[in-house]
């Protein structure tokens, strides 16, 4: 199934754009880092590019390069706020891939010892939970 949305038809180009609400960690002038309103775990953040591409094969070397620096800084963020046991790193390709939004995107998803490796959740998260978690990773991102 072939996933070309327009961006005026994606949920994260609204979010870049400001036209749909996102509990925002960090943007600088390539990325937008906010987190997952269907987070599997405390601190489940997204790391996209602003401009729209809808998958790794479709992104620029340029974009893709800012995506993965940035994900690091994410990361020290989320050690210093949520002190996981390990942080996953998933980026999905294609519906077949568990793709369920059609702009590229990293999910680092803090983890504890025994929890599962689930990307995607159903449940969504708590809007005052999600927005004290982003001014934590906010306050921890580093420089």
């Amino acid at each position: 199934m072939n996933h070309h949305i327009a961006p005026d038809d994606c949920i994260f180009c609204k979010i870049v754009a400001g036209e749909a609400p996102g509990h925002r960690v960090y943007e600088d002038e390539a990325v937008l880092v906010f987190l997952d309103i269907f987070p599997v775990a405390d601190g489940h953040t997204l790391v996209i590019p602003k401009q729209h591409a809808t998958n790794l094969l479709a992104c620029t070397g340029d974009d893709l390069a800012s995506v993965v620096r940035i994900s690091q800084r994410v990361a020290q963020a989320q050690r210093a706020v949520f002190d996981p046991d390990g942080i996953g790193v998933f980026q999905l390709n294609g519906a077949a891939a568990g793709q369920t939004v059609f702009h590229y995107h990293m999910h680092l998803i803090p983890r504890m010892q025994g929890d599962t490796l689930a990307v995607h959740s159903r449940t969504p998260g708590d809007p005052e939970r999600l927005k004290t978690q982003a001014e934590q990773l906010t306050a921890a991102f580093p420089a």
